[in-house]
């Protein structure tokens, strides 16, 4: 019996995605970043205030995220690699649970207790609302492309 390593090959382990995902990830986390950093920048957030550059980046990134795992769904034959580029990487880095822990965090330690609550309250109720209409407009392409096959 031969050795795969002996062949030149890469040993593929069972339940391990391969290197296009790890690279797809990777380079999608880089662009999810660069794409938060450049709206701080061009939206940056006053402090004491609802971070409302934050709010919307997360929203943004809800909607985004629940229509494409719709679409997904909907054609299982997407390539794995673009998915997980595309959610945990792009999508992951550009919308981040800890800016918003990290916002409430700063707004508890100053006392500004209306601002942090109705900053939680409007990123899960935004959120959760992003991402039912996300689901939705996700399963309306997914069903208008299916039609058109």
């Amino acid at each position: 019996m031969k050795s795969v390593l002996a062949e030149g090959a890469a040993v593929q382990r069972p339940g391990l995605p391969g290197w296009r995902a790890w690279a797809a990830v990777a380079v999608g986390g880089l662009l999810g970043t660069e794409l938060r950093y450049a709206a701080g920048l061009l939206f940056p957030e006053a402090a004491g205030a609802v971070p409302w550059t934050t709010l919307v980046i997360n929203v943004v990134g809800s909607f985004v995220l629940a229509g494409l795992t719709a679409v997904w769904i909907a054609r299982p034959g997407t390539a794995f690699w673009l998915r997980a580029g595309l959610g945990p990487g792009l999508l992951g880095s550009f919308t981040t649970f800890s800016a918003l822990v990290f916002s409430i965090d700063q707004q508890l330690r100053g006392g500004l207790h209306a601002t942090w609550l109705a900053y939680l309250g409007l990123s899960l109720l935004l959120g959760l609302g992003a991402a039912a209409a996300g689901w939705k407009a996700g399963k309306a392409i997914a069903d208008r492309g299916g039609a058109a096959s």
